[in-house]
């Protein structure tokens, strides 16, 4: 049964909106009016339905809510509901009208017989390949409720890692956009305010004032000229980026870099091995499950060393000399897939091994929380020492030129 999406009016004139179930818009429309409501607009949000399948395809949630619904769908499932039980209680509990479009979709898809990876597939922005695989992969199993407590499990993890990295790099740029605002409201204004006044007394100023002075009208003059430079280098970033051959040299770069390079490994070292492991638990082949794990990594050339292991999977050879060939992945990965491949239990090796990257990237991040704010402070202290002193030789000339 297909989904609507309604809005009408209430015998107050009140405007309704939400979600209801009918066989057709007339049916929708009569059911609305038997409560009482006077329809204004109703559209189907069935996934199955071609007027109103590019709606849906358009339809997105954050990850939060995407993480809300596969827990709550996961606990349902596990105690014993139905698959239209479990949809009509997340219906029912649904915060936001987004979200009881999509799974009202959900559901009515599921009624007409298909399956609920099928019907996920309206909703490629929603479920990402990876969940509706793995939907699939339950499905075809029989073990559905354990892949989706899996699977929500994954997504708490990375959304708590999204989550330490943010807070990890909003601390250094909120302190670095104050530091170069600082510094360049000192040069730009306070400083040639201030040495104006010594500049009546016919006195040579020192050179480091004078040389700050320079900088100062520098800057007043080309102000605007940084922020369009700034801007263009923002938007040819971006539109480098976009092309896959520049994309791939700055994926490069950034791979070999010293510290970046490192942790960006180590990042998309734990989201491949995060996610085979759900994909090896659930029963996925093993070619299946490295093609769907390098939609999760962001580096090219972890992406292509990824698929040069594959091929060697492919060709016989086990997944930890495979990947220990390309040289791209961490070592204690590596040896860990090793021993999980011999011991059968190759699922709980990947979860160890993604675990052991997480903690590795958590260390490296307080290591650099702990090393950037001193090295900010030494940095800004230094910056205004300078300023300092340009303002406060002329005075130290000046009271030497009154003494005598």
């Amino acid at each position: 049964m297909p989904g609507f999406r309604y809005q009408a009016y209430s015998l107050e004139g009140k405007l309704a909106k939400g979600v209801l179930e009918a066989d057709s818009a007339r049916q929708a429309r009569s059911l609305l009016r038997d409560q009482g409501l006077t329809p204004y607009r109703v559209e189907v949000i069935a996934a199955n339905d071609a007027s109103g399948g590019m709606r849906v395809r358009a339809v997105s949630l954050p990850g939060p809510q995407l993480l809300a619904l596969t827990r709550g769908l996961a606990s349902l499932l596990e105690a014993g509901l139905t698959i239209e039980q479990a949809f009509n209680a997340l219906i029912e509990q649904a915060e936001t009208e987004r979200v009881r479009q999509v799974l009202a979709a959900l559901r009515g898809e599921v009624l007409a017989g298909n399956t609920i990876a099928k019907a996920m597939a309206a909703f490629p922005s929603v479920f990402s390949e990876l969940y509706r695989t793995l939907v699939a992969a339950g499905e075809a199993s029989g073990q559905l409720p354990r892949v989706l407590s899996k699977l929500a499990d994954y997504l708490d993890d990375r959304q708590q890692m999204r989550s330490r990295l943010a807070l990890a790099l909003i601390y250094p740029m909120i302190v670095s956009v104050v530091a170069i605002v600082v510094v360049g409201a000192l040069l730009v204004y306070v400083l040639p305010q201030v040495v104006q006044v010594f500049q009546h007394a016919h006195q040579q100023l020192p050179v480091l004032t004078r040389m700050l002075i320079a900088l100062s009208l520098f800057l007043q003059a080309t102000w605007i000229g940084w922020l369009v430079l700034t801007g263009l280098a923002v938007a040819a970033l971006r539109w480098a980026l976009g092309r896959a051959s520049s994309r791939a040299r700055i994926h490069g770069l950034l791979w070999r870099a010293p510290m970046v390079g490192r942790m960006l490994r180590a990042l998309d070292a734990s989201r491949l091995a995060a996610t085979l492991s759900i994909l090896v638990g659930s029963r996925v082949p093993i070619l299946q499950a490295l093609e769907a794990g390098g939609g999760v990594m962001t580096l090219t050339p972890m992406r292509d060393a990824l698929a040069t292991a594959a091929r060697g999977v492919r060709e016989g050879m086990p997944l930890a000399r495979a990947l220990q060939a390309t040289a791209a992945f961490p070592p204690v990965m590596v040896h860990l897939i090793a021993s999980g491949e011999t011991s059968g239990r190759l699922d709980e090796a990947l979860e160890r091994a993604a675990r052991t990257q997480q903690n590795d990237i958590a260390t490296r991040l307080q290591a650099f929380a702990a090393l950037f704010e001193p090295a900010m402070i030494l940095a800004m202290g230094g910056v205004v020492l300078v300023i300092v002193l340009a303002i406060l030789l002329p005075i130290f000339q000046l009271n030497s030129l009154i003494g005598k």
